[in-house]
């Protein structure tokens, strides 16, 4: 689904291009660039989320080798030991071996999606705080859009550069006149 979003926008980019070059025989604007990963990466804010999330990361590969060290543990247990054991005993162990591997994919699974909604959560926190900055500084030196180079779409626009109301409504005219 991404990858379908971000071959949209590749497609969109040189097409939104080509519309605002039609419209600046009209009109002169001026185009910035910005990159937000950078920004992210250099912020105040963006280096404490940085740090939250390796932290986090730190905690979930520690956990993580934690079980891998007990199924080792118990697997070499299992090898060999395997000749003096009862049959009770290895069966014992082979089930508490399966315990826990089931136990470290859950826990890997679960700290995957914790992970992730952490991380969205502090990029959406720093982005929605920057967005706001990059409107002003726009406004402020007079350019019309601003691309984001880390995620390779705009970042703002001026809304006189806006067609999309008119390619709504030229849109709809058009099926309107096929019916």
């Amino acid at each position: 689904m991404r990858r379908i979003i971000q071959g949209n926008i590749f497609l969109f980019i040189p097409l939104l291009i080509a519309l605002i070059f039609q419209a600046s025989a009209q009109q002169s604007f001026r185009v910035a660039v910005i990159d937000s990963q950078k920004t992210f990466e250099s912020s105040e804010e963006g280096k404490k989320a940085l740090n939250l999330l390796c932290e986090k990361e730190q905690k979930i590969k520690d956990e993580l080798a934690k079980l891998d060290n007990q199924a080792r543990t118990l697997e070499t247990k299992l090898n060999t030991q395997k000749l003096t054991l009862s049959f009770e005993a290895q069966q014992q162990l082979a089930l508490d071996l399966d315990s826990i591997r089931t136990k470290r994919r859950r826990v890997e699974e679960d700290s995957t999606k914790e992970f992730r909604k952490l991380q969205f959560r502090l990029f959406s926190k720093v982005r929605s705080e920057v967005l706001p900055i990059i409107e002003n500084l726009a406004k402020e030196k007079g350019f019309a859009i601003v691309f984001d180079l880390s995620a390779g779409g705009v970042a703002y626009f001026h809304p006189d550069f806006d067609l999309t109301e008119e390619v709504i409504k030229r849109y709809n005219a058009s099926k309107v006149a096929k019916k």
